[in-house]
């Protein structure tokens, strides 16, 4: 019978955490995790902001997809290493709200609902992009270091 090492304590796990941690302590990163939270908020009321709550379907979609949006870039900053693949799911929901008039209610007669939605999943959209590319740019970064800058720089 064999037995097979923690995986906790593998150097590799160690490394990547490390990486991560590097990523979400930046104030870059915090900022993109604050603004993604204002985002999401916006996006969950702004059918009462900006004034189409008459159009119900759209509107429960703006707020569960705003809830949604939140949950999913909230967690970032303090467990990315566990969180980092919501992210993406972020990226779908600004997709998703873009086109959201358009699938939920067909034709748009007013012009407030699509510019609020365009515009908030644009910004949700590449805020979402920003978030899931930072550990893409960290890992490409940190490959080039020598041990003693990695070291330091850890």
């Amino acid at each position: 019978m064999t037995t097979h090492p923690n995986i906790e304590t593998h150097p590799d796990l160690a490394e990547m955490r490390t990486r991560f941690e590097r990523v979400t302590t930046t104030p870059r990163a915090q900022a993109v995790e604050t603004l993604a939270l204002i985002t999401g908020l916006y996006l969950a009321a702004s059918p009462w902001i900006a004034g189409f709550s008459g159009l119900t379907a759209l509107a429960i979609t703006n707020l569960i997809a705003g809830l949604a949006y939140c949950l999913c870039m909230g967690g970032l900053g303090s467990a990315y290493e566990r969180t980092h693949a919501m992210a993406w799911t972020a990226v779908a929901i600004g997709a998703w709200t873009i086109v959201a008039p358009w699938v939920i209610v067909g034709e748009m007669d007013t012009t407030r609902t699509v510019v609020s939605n365009c515009v908030t999943g644009a910004v949700a959209l590449v805020l979402a992009l920003a978030m899931a590319g930072m550990a893409a740019r960290e890992r490409r970064s940190g490959t080039h270091r020598t041990g003693r800058e990695h070291a330091v720089a850890g």
